[in-house]
């Protein structure tokens, strides 16, 4: 699977743990940063993963800062994106089998590795199929999104 990879400084370490772990398990991992440790804008690279995604240059996202939270508000500003905070495995298939989620984001400051592995796992398993239950609200965000985009509304 084609995976793109980001984190803010405090998920550094954790980013770099999840991307060996996926390229030992044979998947193309392409890591928008950061590299550094140094303060950077998360928004930025958010976005950056989300918008290889909306590309078709990525199946799947895994998006990384302190909480995970500003992480998925980021990466949810790109048209056409659905990205969820995972903080355990029941979230993180939640996000692929109910909400089509592309991305999934993790706090490094609120869970530990092996965590984040078993979650990382748990989502890229888990896969989206149309049902009668989730698709009707996905058409609902979509038509939403939509209807937001051409009246040039943002709320």
């Amino acid at each position: 699977m084609k995976i793109a990879i980001g984190c803010d400084e405090a998920a550094n370490a954790m980013k770099d743990c999840l991307k060996a772990a996926l390229l030992a398990q044979g998947h193309q991992v392409t890591d928008f940063g950061t590299h550094e440790h140094q303060p950077v804008l998360y928004p930025d690279i958010g976005i950056a993963v989300a918008q290889a995604i909306a590309r078709g240059q990525a199946e799947r996202g895994l998006l990384l800062c302190g909480t995970g939270i500003g992480m998925a508000i980021a990466a949810n500003k790109v048209p056409g994106i659905r990205a969820a905070q995972a903080h355990d495995t029941y979230s993180a298939e939640r996000a692929a089998l109910s909400n089509d989620a592309h991305i999934i984001t993790i706090g490094a400051r609120v869970i530990g590795i092996e965590l984040a592995k078993s979650i990382v796992q748990t989502f890229l398993a888990a896969q989206y199929v149309a049902g009668p239950r989730s698709q009707p609200k996905l058409d609902a965000l979509a038509a939403h999104e939509q209807r937001l985009r051409q009246a040039g509304d943002s709320g």
